[in-house]
């Protein structure tokens, strides 16, 4: 069977972004491959962290990919620092790693802005630790939002780097998979701007652990515009385009279905109509969240047996890699 890895940062709270985005189509994916999701606390340290609020976070990721379907029959779930593998490898393929190419990556820029000088070695070797992440499980696919295909592309690289040194096809070059209408979703306050953990308004996402009330408070105060009606002139409307793609996501009908039904109604209307299919469809996962938080030691085993599935794989991997470059 195909093999999946993929990974969310146990940063801040998980919101409608990331589960749309991600984490809905993680739980389509498990009857067609072998699934292996990381928390990725390796990357959350490429800024500061509080060692309690990380811990806390960890759990709490592990808990919401539970809640959203995550299947521990089938899925392994497992904190990234706890297998040794991921930084061991990350070494190996930085050691195969052009300077070059890491001075391509857009998203560094971005981060590091004009403090680049200041910039920490992780925020800008973060691409190599996501290669490692993917090539020591040998996964064949990879589901990426479009912030990250630049960083998939890298690990192809880095993978066919490897294995011309050594004369070997031993590293699959990942494929990605983008999925689904709803990959990029959009800030409730600015529709130009992805949803994000990081943005400093509360009201600019809808985070799992929202109760029904918070829900209602965030799309009534949702930023909209002057138009008589919601299906006009889309394209220059980002957060008209915005709640319509939310509500036909949430609701499971295309853009096409979804506007047929706001036919006439103005921002208020779908505010109500998209107020109703995400309380409807979120509150059952932010309840089994809140069950699920109340049982740390449940969550801690859940960690544990899906860490002993991935140290086996990435072992293996490991062995053959040391004996490839000549370790003893």
């Amino acid at each position: 069977m195909k093999r999946i890895l993929s990974g969310v940062q146990p940063t801040g709270n998980l919101h409608l972004g990331n589960y749309l985005g991600a984490i809905r189509n993680w739980v389509k994916l498990q009857d067609g491959y072998e699934c292996l999701y990381m928390v990725a606390d390796l990357h959350a340290i490429t800024v500061p962290q509080e060692p309690d609020s990380l811990r806390k976070a960890v759990r709490e990721v592990t808990a919401a990919l539970i809640a959203c379907g995550i299947d521990l029959e089938k899925s392994a779930i497992f904190n990234q620092s706890a297998v040794s593998a991921h930084s061991e490898l990350a070494w190996i393929l930085g050691c195969h790693t052009p300077l070059g190419w890491l001075n391509r990556m857009t998203q560094f820029k971005e981060k590091a802005g004009k403090h680049r000088e200041e910039a920490l070695l992780g925020l800008y070797s973060y691409p190599v630790l996501m290669a490692a992440d993917i090539l020591v499980y040998k996964a064949t696919h990879v589901p990426v939002g479009e912030d990250q295909k630049q960083h998939l592309e890298l690990s192809r690289d880095i993978a066919g780097a490897f294995n011309r040194q050594y004369n070997t096809e031993f590293f699959p070059l990942p494929e990605p998979l983008i999925l689904g209408d709803a990959t990029r979703v959009m800030s409730l306050r600015d529709g130009s701007k992805k949803m994000s953990k990081s943005d400093e308004s509360d009201y600019s996402r809808i985070n799992l652990t929202d109760d029904a009330d918070a829900i209602a408070k965030k799309i009534k105060k949702a930023t909209s515009d002057s138009y008589p009606t919601v299906g006009e002139n889309l394209e220059n409307r980002p957060e008209a385009a915005n709640l319509l793609t939310l509500y036909a996501s949430l609701k499971g009908v295309t853009r096409e279905q979804a506007l047929a039904e706001c036919a006439g109604k103005n921002f208020s209307g779908l505010k109500q109509m998209l107020t109703e299919v995400a309380v409807a469809h979120l509150s059952p996962i932010t309840r089994r969240m809140r069950e699920l938080l109340a049982a740390p030691d449940y969550i801690d085993q859940v960690l544990s047996k899906g860490v002993a599935r991935a140290r086996n794989i990435a072992g293996g991997t490991m062995q053959e890699v040391k004996e490839m470059i000549g370790f003893l």
